[in-house]
């Protein structure tokens, strides 16, 4: 075949292609039918919005230090074991603290007596919210500093004060914390020790409460 005729096959299959379309539709028409169009939907999938990034904020917070108000938060009747660490309401205690109360624990569970903590750092935002519900009850902010320290004043804020449970735990401790350096602090509050022990091992006078 010459390059001449091969040239011209593409051009009559173009042709054919051409009239054979045409033909259909004709056909199509001359029978009553409209050439039939097929749409197809098709979607496309948007990427999520990229999360914008968090602030750093206090690092003795949980979530952003000017809203929190669950910090150091335990459902009512709920215990920490004082080697609970993974929580921040002991995580967050002072050193010094945390490792007296589990010593004062291990001594505890030798004379049968479990302690346990049913508080201790707590975030700001937390013990402002504490105080502000202690003024509900009592009326008045010079009641309810009775019972409550503000944010600027509360040793649970820094990290300085655990309070203890049960109230079985709370007695023992009250006989035998200063072995460890641990002592009752106010008269209305069996269950909060801080670190306060002098230099010969002895407690501090108790004072009426925290606001005395």
């Amino acid at each position: 075949m010459s390059a001449r005729r091969r040239a011209a096959v593409p051009a009559v299959t173009r042709t054919l292609v051409v009239l054979g379309g045409a033909l259909t539709t004709l056909l199509m028409a001359s029978c009553g039918r409209a050439p039939e169009i097929m749409l197809v939907q098709t979607s496309i999938a948007v990427p999520p919005a990229p999360t914008p990034p968090v602030a750093a904020g206090d690092t003795l917070t949980i979530g952003t230090a000017a809203v929190d108000t669950t910090g150091g938060w335990l459902p009512d009747g709920i215990l920490l074991s004082p080697f609970d660490t993974a929580n921040p309401i002991l995580s967050q205690l002072d050193p010094a603290l945390l490792s007296a109360v589990q010593d004062a624990a291990r001594a505890a569970e030798a004379d049968g007596v479990e302690l346990s903590v049913a508080s201790g750092w707590r975030s700001k935002g937390f013990q402002q919210r504490l105080f502000d519900d202690a003024v509900a009850s009592y009326g008045s902010v010079e009641v309810a500093a009775q019972f409550v320290a503000t944010p600027e004043v509360s040793k649970h804020v820094t990290g300085q004060a655990v309070d203890i449970g049960p109230p079985e735990a709370d007695r023992w401790l009250i006989a035998n914390g200063n072995r460890f350096g641990l002592c009752q602090i106010y008269a209305n509050e069996i269950w909060h020790f801080e670190r306060a022990v002098d230099a010969q091992g002895n407690c501090p006078p108790l004072r009426p409460n925290a606001a005395g």
